[in-house]
Order: C-alpha cells, then sequence, then structure tokens
C-alpha cells in the first residue's frame, strides 16, 4: 500500500476506534497516519480525527480515522461519532485483562450505533510488553471468531501490526464497497435494457456508489 496526495483519492472510508482509556487507541492512530507515538499518556478529550490516503490496488482510499476517550463521561458523543463508520477497531489492551473483559459492551454499543455491515477488527495492543500480559491469544482470537471480527495483536510502540491492522479493515471495506457497486451495476443493467428506447435511466439509477455499506 503506497501513500498518495490527500487531495487525490477514488473513496473516503471512516473507521473508528473504540475501547476503554488507556489501551493505546490514540497512539494507534498517529502511528498509522504520522507514524509518531507518544509517551505521555494524557487522556484524549473529546474526539479528534487524522486521516492518510494509500493504495489498493489502482485506487486511491482516503481513511478516516476517528479516535475518542474511553471514559464513561465522554460517551455522550457516541452516536455522532459512529455516524458513517463502515470501520471500526475495537481495541484493548493485553496487559490488562479488565479491559479485555468489557469487549463485549463495547461491541453491542458499536452494533447499537453503527450498520451491521460494519467491518470490525478487535486488536489486543502492547504486544511488545511480553511479561504483563493478562489476555492469552488464543482467548481473544476465539472471541472474535465467535462474533464474526477480525484479530490482530499490536504494538503501536514499536509498529508491529500496526499497518496490517488498518491495512486489513480497509481492504475488507474496499471489497465489500467493489461487490455493491458490481450489484448495482447488474441491477441498473438490467433495468436499462427493459426501458423504452430514448427513455432516461432514473434518478436511483444514475446513483454514484456512497461508502454506507
Amino acid at each position: 500500500m503506497g501513500n498518495r496526495t490527500e487531495e487525490d483519492y477514488n473513496f473516503v472510508f471512516k473507521v473508528v476506534l473504540i475501547g476503554e482509556s488507556g489501551v493505546g487507541k490514540t497512539n494507534l492512530l498517529s502511528r498509522f497516519t504520522r507514524n509518531e507515538f507518544s509517551h505521555d499518556s494524557r487522556t484524549t478529550i473529546g474526539v479528534e480525527f487524522s486521516t492518510r490516503t494509500v493504495m489498493l490496488g489502482t485506487a486511491a482510499i482516503k481513511a478516516q480515522i476517528w479516535d475518542t476517550a474511553g471514559l464513561e463521561r465522554y460517551r455522550a458523543i457516541t452516536s455522532a461519532y459512529y455516524r458513517g463508520a463502515v470501520g471500526a477497531l475495537l481495541v484493548f489492551d493485553l496487559t490488562k485483562h479488565q479491559t479485555y473483559a468489557v469487549v463485549e459492551r463495547w461491541l453491542k454499543e458499536l452494533y447499537d450505533h453503527a450498520e451491521a455491515t460494519i467491518v470490525v477488527m478487535l486488536v489486543g495492543n502492547k504486544s511488545d510488553l511480553h511479561q504483563a500480559r493478562e489476555v492469552p491469544t488464543e482467548e481473544a482470537r476465539m472471541f472474535a471468531e465467535n462474533n464474526g471480527l477480525l484479530f490482530l495483536e499490536t504494538s503501536a510502540l514499536d509498529s508491529t501490526n500496526v499497518e496490517l491492522a488498518f491495512e486489513t479493515v480497509l481492504k475488507e471495506i474496499f471489497t465489500k464497497v467493489s461487490k455493491q457497486r458490481q450489484n448495482s451495476t447488474r441491477t441498473n443493467a438490467i433495468a436499462l435494457g427493459s426501458a423504452q428506447a430514448g427513455q432516461e435511466p432514473g434518478a436511483g439509477q444514475k446513483r454514484a456508489c456512497c461508502i454506507s455499506l
């Protein structure tokens, strides 16, 4: 996946980061979009997002990655936060089992606010802290499989699997959008084939692909 100028893109995909406070969401965001890592662990206040344009085949994808604090007092922003999202990284700290224990609640909140077709990856962050691990890889992988989620372990500190995590989610979204476009084109072709000569296709048939899955 190569970089491309921010203004030159074919699709915009909104991807949200969710999970408890302190699991490393902000550093995953900054590592992917700016290749930066901050040891300052102050909680993110409110919402921020960063973008990065990447290539998937011949298509330029502008990934708009949203980050918010996981603290309960900031949860009032969730509806707007999830609106329009086509992908999500549900992050937990694999050195703190408590952040994994609430993953199911975060998943429920996500599905309450987002489209059912949203692409979700469960991410166990801080894989560099081998000795402090509290969540076994297989336990998290099994949970992901049972809930139809993608799964990876990452380290925002040493960059392990950060690119791969975002890239995998973006590829999955792109695959869904591509299939949707093919189906839409096929439907339009049938409709146009049955239309009378000289008749313009309806507005719905002309509609360009949107990124709502």
